[in-house]
């Protein structure tokens, strides 16, 4: 696992792990690669400094080799909303623009979900009027 330090188009700076170089170098070619802050997809590597680590700092503080911990306060600010949204909603899985479409029409009881959507049926759903906005974040649970 290697580390990188990017940059996006708009100069947001984030950090992301990667498999090897060439890992990163195919998600790039292929425009899997977006900004943690805005989503744009002209994501670069930026200039690092290896991060060289003293060997009692992975047993008396327990952090090195962690790959999840939010380390800007962006990405702190992503996980709490994440972990609210999680929270305080029903996860819907593919049925979203189902049940939103449901709720708004009135045939079902009115509730916080989140889910997924084809980029169709949202486009469906907000020419209707539904409101319905993304979330930046994949949801946690793949499951009802």
């Amino acid at each position: 696992m290697i580390k990188f330090s990017l940059r996006c188009a708009d100069g947001h700076d984030f950090e992301s792990w990667f498999q090897s170089t060439e890992a990163f170098d195919a998600l790039k070619a292929g425009g899997h690669l977006a900004c943690a802050v805005c989503g744009g997809l002209g994501v670069e590597k930026a200039v690092m400094a290896p991060r060289v680590s003293k060997a009692q700092e992975s047993t008396t503080t327990g952090q090195a080799g962690r790959l999840n911990a939010p380390a800007t306060p962006a990405e702190q600010a992503l996980a709490a909303l994440k972990a609210h949204v999680e929270a305080n909603s029903d996860y819907v899985g593919m049925e979203f623009a189902r049940e939103a479409r449901a709720m708004h029409e009135g045939t079902a009881p009115e509730r916080p979900i989140h889910g997924e959507a084809r980029a169709d049926e949202a486009r469906r759903l907000i020419a209707e009027g539904v409101p319905v906005a993304p979330l930046p974040f994949r949801p946690g649970r793949k499951s009802n």
